[in-house]
């Protein structure tokens, strides 16, 4: 073959690399935070890579469940927070943008405001998720690796403790079942926990709240069958960095580490029994999640005790990467 021919062959080579990917932008609007992922989708290879990750914590859902709407304040943060999201997605040149709003959105009765501000903004409406619609995306999220990694056996639970609601599904590859109930941290936090640092008969209501959602878990999704335990989101994944003893947030070290059921509960113990002013300066916490960590590491501990879980593989792939690869051209 010529040097001319090779360098044809080469050309076209690069040329289908470069048709087989498309860029893509998740964004994911929950109770507590705001977060966007831009990221390169391989056509052939199925793979997905990050080109930026970002999350703010906009508590748009502060006082929805008192109250029923999203108060004026939140709002305008969220919609600010969005606005820098849309100037990062047109900078990256995403070829399709997705967003989905989740428990806030579903419970408030002016969410139609929030609707419309999204829709200026972004140029894209953004999806009002149900339970169920949320669980499976965040399943496809945290699930797509794992055939890869040693000790991560299906089927698979999946729990993405999010503000206001916690999802629960069970299953391998995309035969799941799921669940969606109210416990999230924030509505914890604000049903019950009050006192700095919470009472215990605060602690013990929050408890028999999230255990009376357990049961409604238990009676809809085969939780029996399951052989790994994956965890998501903040809380989780702070609880993890406690774990490690990390002095500073860091994904690489927290993705997949396994944190035991014993741990757990002596961090929820623990993060029960401080102060707010306590919390902040532990090295991994997110100011955002201060005030609301304790609630979440209460759901985590009350999930393994629950079901027996002798430990919690700890994922930083979650809805974002599900709504990601729902972007994927072949549909995955």
């Amino acid at each position: 073959m010529s040097q001319a021919s090779q360098m044809n062959k080469m050309s076209q080579m690069n040329q289908m690399n470069q048709d087989s990917a498309v860029r893509v932008a998740a964004v994911d609007c929950g109770t507590n935070s705001l977060r966007l992922l831009i990221a390169d989708v391989d056509r052939r290879e199925g793979t997905l890579t990050d080109v930026d990750r970002r999350m703010e914590i906009v508590r748009l859902g502060q006082g929805v469940d008192a109250t029923g709407r999203i108060a004026a304040e939140p709002l305008a943060r969220t919609l600010r927070a969005l606005a820098d999201y849309s100037d990062e997605i047109t900078r990256a040149g995403a070829a399709s943008v997705r967003m989905v709003a989740t428990s806030a959105i579903r419970d408030a009765a002016n969410a139609a405001e929030f609707i419309a501000g999204v829709t200026r903004i972004l140029g894209v409406p953004p999806e009002v998720l149900s339970g169920d619609e949320e669980a499976r995306l965040s399943f496809a999220g945290a699930t797509a690796e794992l055939a890869a990694i040693p000790g991560a056996l299906a089927p698979y639970l999946v729990v993405d403790i999010g503000g206001g609601s916690t999802e629960f599904v069970l299953g391998a590859a995309r035969q799941v079942a799921g669940v969606s109930v109210d416990i999230g941290c924030v509505r914890m936090t604000e049903r019950h926990l009050h006192s700095d640092p919470p009472l215990a008969a605060e602690v013990a209501a929050a408890t028999a709240d999230i255990d009376a959602a357990l049961d409604q878990v238990a009676a809809k999704v085969p939780v029996a069958g399951a052989r790994t335990l994956i965890g998501l989101a903040g809380s989780v994944t702070t609880v993890a960095g406690i774990a490690l003893g990390l002095p500073a947030y860091d994904r690489s070290r927290i993705h997949h580490a396994r944190v035991p059921a014993a741990t757990v509960h002596r961090i929820a113990e623990d993060l029960l029994g401080q102060t707010r002013a306590q919390r902040a300066v532990i090295g991994v916490m997110h100011p955002g999640r201060v005030d609301v960590i304790g609630a979440g590491a209460l759901v985590l501990d009350r999930v393994l005790a629950r079901f027996g879980f002798a430990d919690v593989m700890v994922s930083e792939h979650d809805i974002l990467d599900g709504i990601a690869w729902s972007l994927c051209p072949d549909g995955r």
